[in-house]
């Protein structure tokens, strides 16, 4: 692929280039947010459990959704031309456990630095992985026919939920 090509691509967003930066900001954004704003002190010991336990479960989903992406695995949310539609193992349990991942260790570490302003920008990350969602979904669609069966069946970003 040539400088010209790439350029156009990201320009055109056709592999979802943006979402890919917006991500990032946001991801960004959110470990930064106890610096930039003052939390309400030290979190409870139930919200300290509570904020340790949703860093575990999103450390579980997104090193599971990763390792079972395998040669899948792309940052764009269009599927690559070789890819396989995979079913099994995190994908079982939810469509997007990367992106699930994500959002728990958001919100867990939001939690644990008792800052309202990084729980705030876990719901805005919430809100855009469920955007990007939909759009990698219809690139899904298109490509995998089983995609829509398989959709029916396993919940989006949260598990057994939603």
């Amino acid at each position: 692929m040539t400088l010209s090509s790439r350029l156009k691509s990201w320009l055109t967003n056709s592999r979802g280039e943006w979402y890919v930066v917006v991500q990032i900001l946001l991801m960004f954004a959110v470990f930064l947010a106890p610096k930039w704003s003052k939390g309400t002190g030290s979190p409870s010991t139930i919200a300290a459990a509570l904020g340790w336990t949703l860093l575990l479960i999103g450390a579980v989903f997104s090193s599971l959704g990763t390792f079972e992406l395998g040669r899948n695995l792309s940052p764009f949310p269009r599927p690559k031309n070789d890819s396989e539609l995979i079913a099994r193992g995190a994908y079982a349990v939810v469509r997007h456990p990367i992106y699930c991942g994500i959002i728990f260790l958001a919100s867990g570490w939001s939690i644990l630095h008792s800052s309202i302003l990084a729980m705030v920008l876990s719901v805005v990350l919430f809100l855009f992985f469920d955007l990007k969602a939909r759009r990698e979904e219809r690139w899904l669609a298109e490509k995998f026919p089983e995609y829509v069966r398989y959709k029916r069946r396993v919940k989006k970003l949260i598990p057994f939920v939603y």
